[in-house]
């Protein structure tokens, strides 16, 4: 190691040399730089160099050249000022850039499979417009051809450095053999095609054989349609005659020119099109491209070939929710990009998006779509919701009401068709309280959730906040009426969903009732009932116990709370969770100095290890605590039973190891 690493630092000697004779480098300098470099190759000579160890090296090269190349400056500057005399160009020119190609050269041979590693390979030549960028770009598709990006970096540097549009088209045409299921593959060779021949047309028209490109230009199309509704307000000049002739001759000429362009556009981008489908016959996203390129392009017989897309679109993605959701939004799109619009073009396009949407639910009536589809309307009534998909929507106060009674309209007809899920449920109450009609809200939640959706959590915890809203109208605080009314509301959907699926609603009830005794001991006793019902699954996802025992710790302290978890732990088979909450109160209390904490916390490990004894988290949590406030016997008495009992140790840590 120590030989080839002398070796390479031999082969600096030159530059070296010529870096200390140029003045760029100080001799003390060059000998800090000697010593990083022995330091870098030593660290890539190690059996398993790691990928930041090149990394660095090559940061460190790249920071040094810069710093050569101002000083270089600086130095030219001076010479010119004093001598007038240039700088000539000299080994220590070269010798940075080559280093750090060759220390990516071997960091890419390590680590072949790091795109990221050739990524930076390659834009390292570009920068630096090093011939050493085609065989690098030749390697890397030979190593990772089913990359798209790859090749579709190696036809942007032939198009735009080289400007050999063949070598371009080539290689993308290589790539849609090596990834034909690749959408950005066939979306930038249509690009790369119709940028080629814009830049045609383009030098046409700079030699004056031609004028314009394939770019749509909004502006000229607006003024163009202005002069055609207009043009009887404008005199000809000439009634006839031969300037009048020669004029329309070349005009027509250069129509045809232009007719020209236009065709050629066409039919590659109906050619392209025609491959991209075949290949990908299921991909929406790809056609939506295609259909953005269409439109930001002037081609003959761009309204046959969109329709003809969109007649495709319909025709394999009918059954798509979000085809339609796409093509209800599409209506409003061209009066986005619109500063002065009508409002009757506005609520003509909604209308026109609405109709889409009602369209879509006589093909595809499932939830989703019924879902899509009061998204746009809320977003046409609210435009400002922080979940609206479309930032920019029309004002429609003037057609507010329409709207909203639409929505509802929408909202009773996925009722009526057994398409009312959860969420959409829940927006359809929410919708009602938006409005101020509490009492609507009122009776639609107790309807929903007694008789379509009697088992959604969220629409009881919805409901049970408005029936506290309707209990207080009147009055700030709840009668004795009310509570028990809303007590009888929660006992009876939480016997009846499980625990583990109902903890908004339970946490409601404990905070709805914490300063009322008799109802909250109520709901402790059917949370026993239903705990020692559940078993070992009951506090899966949500502890029950826990959450009661945390609550009177906050309002009573911890003897009211050492009270309620024995009631939890008399239980036939308590969780391990509130074995664990249980232990941390006594423990935070132990760690503080409190004597009965700490034998609480042993008693309560001790219980939790005759059921759950192979939970190594327990042992060693157990050791952790032996070893902060115990004595050395206790802690070591703790892990050798853990060691005796547990059957797999792994996980146990040494006592060295705390």
């Amino acid at each position: 190691m120590a030989d080839v690493v002398q070796y390479r630092l031999e082969r600096m000697v030159d530059e070296l040399d010529d870096l200390e004779r140029r003045g760029l480098f100080t001799r003390r300098e060059i000998a800090e730089i000697v010593k990083k470099r022995r330091n870098f190759e030593y660290r890539l000579k190690r059996p398993s160099p790691l990928k930041q160890d090149y990394l660095a090296y090559i940061e460190y090269e790249k920071q040094l050249d810069s710093l050569r190349r101002l000083r270089k400056k600086s130095v030219a500057r001076q010479m010119k000022e004093k001598d007038n005399k240039k700088l000539r160009k000299s080994v220590s020119d070269f010798a940075g850039v080559s280093r750090i190609l060759e220390i990516y050269r071997l960091a890419v041979m390590r680590y072949k499979g790091d795109i990221d590693l050739w990524f930076r390979y390659l834009e390292f030549c570009r920068e630096r417009g090093h011939g050493r960028m085609k065989q690098v770009l030749a390697q890397v598709i030979r190593f990772h051809p089913k990359v798209p990006g790859l090749w579709i970096y190696a036809a942007a540097w032939e198009f735009d450095h080289n400007l050999n549009v063949a070598a371009a088209r080539a290689l993308m045409q290589s790539g849609l053999r090596a990834c034909p299921n690749s959408e950005d593959l066939w979306v930038e060779y249509l690009r790369m095609e119709l940028t080629y021949l814009n830049k045609l047309k383009a030098r046409k028209a700079a030699l004056g054989e031609d004028k314009g490109t394939l770019t749509r230009d909004n502006g000229d199309a607006i003024e163009k349609q202005w002069r055609d509704e207009n043009k009887d307000l404008f005199m000809p000049l000439s009634e006839g005659g031969e300037n009048a002739d020669g004029s329309s001759a070349q005009e027509e000429e250069s129509e045809k020119k232009e007719d020209a362009f236009r065709e050629q556009g066409s039919i590659i981008l109906e050619t392209i099109y025609s491959g991209a489908v075949k290949a990908l016959p299921s991909n929406m996203s790809l056609r939506k491209r295609f259909l953005e390129i269409l439109d930001a392009t002037d081609l003959a017989h761009s309204d046959e070939l969109k329709e003809e897309i969109m007649n495709s679109m319909t025709r394999d993605f009918s059954k798509d929710t979000d085809y339609w959701d796409w093509l209800a939004r599409l209506q409003i799109n061209d009066i986005r990009n619109s500063k002065d619009i009508s409002k009757e073009v506005v609520f003509r396009q909604l209308n026109k998006a609405v109709e889409v949407y009602e369209e879509a639910l006589k093909v595809v009536a499932s939830a989703r779509m019924f879902s899509l589809y009061t998204k746009f309307l809320m977003d046409v009534i609210v435009p400002e919701r922080e979940d609206s998909i479309d930032s920019w929507f029309p004002s429609t106060s003037d057609h507010a009401a329409e709207y909203i009674s639409n929505l509802l309209k929408v909202y009773e007809k996925a009722e009526s068709m057994e398409c009312l899920t959860e969420d959409l449920a829940y927006q359809y109450i929410s919708f009602y309280l938006q409005l101020g009609k509490l009492g609507e809200a009122r009776k639609l939640a107790e309807k929903l959730c007694n008789e379509k959706l009697p088992g959604a959590v969220k629409l009881w915890v919805l409901r049970v906040s408005i029936e506290i809203k309707w209990a207080r109208r009147k009055s700030a605080s709840l009668s004795k009426e009310d509570l028990l009314s809303v007590y009888e509301l929660l006992r009876n959907v939480l016997t009846k969903v499980a625990i583990s699926e109902a903890e908004s609603l339970w946490l409601m009830a404990i905070k709805l009732f914490s300063n009322h005794k008799d109802y909250f001991d109520k709901l402790v006793q059917i949370s026993l009932i239903l705990l020692a019902k559940g078993g070992d699954d009951s506090e899966s996802k949500f502890s029950l116990s826990s959450a009661i025992v945390n609550w009177v710790v906050q309002r009573d302290g911890i003897l009211r709370a050492r009270d309620m978890y024995k009631r939890f732990l008399s239980s036939p088979r308590p969780s391990l969770a509130i074995y664990r909450n249980c232990i941390e109160l006594e423990s935070n209390l132990a760690f503080v100095g409190d004597h009965k904490g700490l034998e609480n916390a042993r008693k309560l490990y001790e219980s939790a290890l005759t059921t759950y004894n192979q939970d190594v988290g327990l042992w060693r949590d157990y050791y952790s605590l032996e070893i902060k406030v115990g004595t050395s016997e206790t802690a070591n008495a703790v892990y050798w039973r853990a060691r005796k009992t547990l059957k797999d140790t792994s996980g146990l840590l040494a006592p060295h190891d705390l």
